[in-house]
């Protein structure tokens, strides 16, 4: 048995190194010790994680229903635990700390095994009332160390500096396997614990994606214009309309069909048109692809698909004035043979070799050459209200998860960011009674710390505000009376007119102007742009001001 409180140890251990070596070397000399029938577990935990990747059950424990639950167990009253956030300003350490003033308390060692199952109790709930029970009885029997490190998994906060390649490294290292082979199984499964069950039993090699269980989307790497385009793909380009809809993974097998958001998330249920008409296909595929608003021959703004998100069962009303398309633009599996690794030119004649039944649809493509031909088809993409283009190297394989550059995309000249919710103000006025004025933040490239970078009110209609007051709500960290700390979990994308220095904010930047262009229900916290996608933004946009300036004499 491996306990919870070892897993506590190990981690603490990892968090005070910044040597990413020596964190390798601690989680690899960990997985080699611990229980089979835990290591799963333990290395999805390691990772961040709870459940498998693509596995739709979620704890449904916000940030205000722990807070509840701390109290109780705890008996801190406000002002202790006000002063134990001051204090850390982290949801694991708060829940040690307040635990760990309790005088006389006893906790025996609880298994990872244990935990995992009271998760999966948790998960399986069906009210609020049973979840806090079932939390309440898990936190009682746990020591402050066991508490602080269950906290920092439900927050998704685990903070110990390891990112997933290293945990890729480590499980290389604990079972001596290939590492290119560990990082592949990852790929193709999604699950850091399946993996890691794959090098321990020897066979790396059966790791393959999973009917119904979504791949992580192939990601396309931003550039500022053809020449920039060129230079990375060289003259001859695939190219598509960059869709302004919302991406998602389609599975067909047999009578089933199952529709997947970028998020990995199941929205079958949103669209049951495009899910009806899957079936209707003469093979089993995964598909990838974009959700489009799409009537009289022409694609609907972004804020008319909006009103399809998070329906269940839509009424023939809603299908009918707001009708969807699914765009095809790649396919992943075909029957039983993984077409991944094939060069997109192939996977493109598989495409086209199916017969896809409307609303399913082809994504329309060209082979261009040179800048100008880019150019032309960048106008000609936006004429069509669509956001810009993406540009796809022929001979390119499909990397679930990975962002490269054999796929770029182009967007419009003022490019936007997207960003995570680290904070809410309440309004004022006509906003008096919600939270509408929200601080955001973008990633410290490859780490898990975030960085602020600017605050935005306006661009969401009242209906939005009204539903983000009360998830901000439930995800607060922290109250301050006029001011909220919440879980980083709302991601928004932000407009603005440029990237300024800034010393107010940690990322040493500020957007002047900015706005809310949309909530991005569709990603995750880890899809945000980076810190360095920031810098590079406010280098370009220097260099338009200096040679504005050069041509004009101003």
């Amino acid at each position: 048995m491996t306990t919870l409180s070892e897993l506590a140890s190990a981690g603490d251990a990892i968090a005070r190194t910044s040597s990413k070596s020596e964190k390798v070397r601690i989680l690899a000399q960990f997985l080699a010790a611990i229980d089979e029938r835990e290591l799963a577990q333990a290395t999805r935990y390691f990772g961040g994680g709870i459940f498998p990747a693509g596995d739709q059950r979620t704890l449904q424990v916000g940030g205000a229903a722990f807070s509840s639950v701390l109290r109780a167990v705890s008996g801190a009253d406000d002002a202790t635990i006000r002063a134990a956030w001051r204090r850390h300003s982290d949801t694991g350490d708060v829940t040690g700390d307040l635990l760990a003033r309790i005088e006389g308390r006893v906790t025996a060692p609880v298994s990872i095994h244990v935990v995992d199952q009271a998760f999966a109790e948790i998960a399986s709930a069906r009210t609020a009332r049973e979840r806090t029970a079932l939390l309440s009885a898990l936190l009682s029997r746990l020591s402050p160390d066991e508490a602080r490190y269950i906290a920092k998994l439900i927050t998704g906060e685990l903070r110990i500096g390891l990112r997933e390649g290293l945990v890729e490294e480590a499980i290389a290292i604990a079972y001596e396997a290939p590492s290119d082979a560990v990082s592949r199984a990852v790929m193709l499964t999604g699950d850091l614990g399946e993996a890691a069950l794959l090098a321990r039993a020897g066979r790396l090699e059966d790791a393959a994606p999973h009917w119904f269980v979504p791949l992580r989307s192939m990601l396309a790497t931003p550039v500022a214009d053809a020449a920039e385009a060129v230079a990375r793909l060289g003259d001859d380009v695939w190219v598509e309309d960059k869709y302004d809809g919302i991406r998602c993974q389609l599975h067909r097998r047999g009578a089933d069909a199952a529709l997947y958001s970028r998020d990995l998330k199941n929205v079958s249920a949103q669209f049951p048109e495009i899910t009806d008409a899957a079936v209707r296909l003469h093979a089993d595929v995964m598909l990838d692809g974009e959700i489009l608003a799409f009537h009289d021959g022409r694609v609907m703004p972004f804020h008319a698909l909006q009103t399809r998100l998070g329906r269940v069962s839509p009424s023939a009303d809603v299908m009918t004035s707001v009708p969807v398309i699914y765009v095809a633009w790649d396919v992943l599996k075909v029957n039983d043979e993984v077409l991944i690794d094939l060069p997109l030119h192939e996977r493109r004649a598989r495409l086209e070799a199916l017969t896809v039944p409307h609303p399913l649809v082809l994504a329309h493509l060209e082979r261009v050459r040179g800048e100008a031909e880019i150019d032309r088809r960048f106008d000609d993409a936006r004429a069509r209200l669509n956001e810009g283009l993406l540009l796809k190297q022929p001979e390119s394989p499909y990397t679930p998860g990975r962002r490269g550059l054999n796929w770029l995309k182009l967007k419009r000249p003022l490019d936007t960011l997207d960003v995570v919710v680290v904070g809410a103000e309440w309004g004022h006025g006509k906003r008096r009674g919600v939270l509408s004025d929200v601080t955001f933040a973008v990633r410290v490239d490859d780490t898990d710390h975030l960085a602020t970078i600017g605050k935005a009110y306006t661009g969401l209609t009242d209906v939005e505000i009204a539903k983000m007051t009360a998830l901000l709500q439930e995800i607060t960290i922290a109250d301050h009376g006029h001011y909220r700390t919440v879980e980083p979990r709302i991601v928004l994308e932000i407009a603005f007119d440029a990237v300024q220095s800034s010393a107010r904010h940690k990322s040493g930047f500020a957007l002047r102007f900015p706005r809310i262009a949309r909530w991005r229900h569709d990603k995750a916290p880890a899809d945000i742009d980076t810190l360095s996608r920031v810098r590079d933004l406010a280098s370009a946009i220097e260099h338009e001001r200096v040679q504005l300036v050069d041509q004009t004499g101003a």
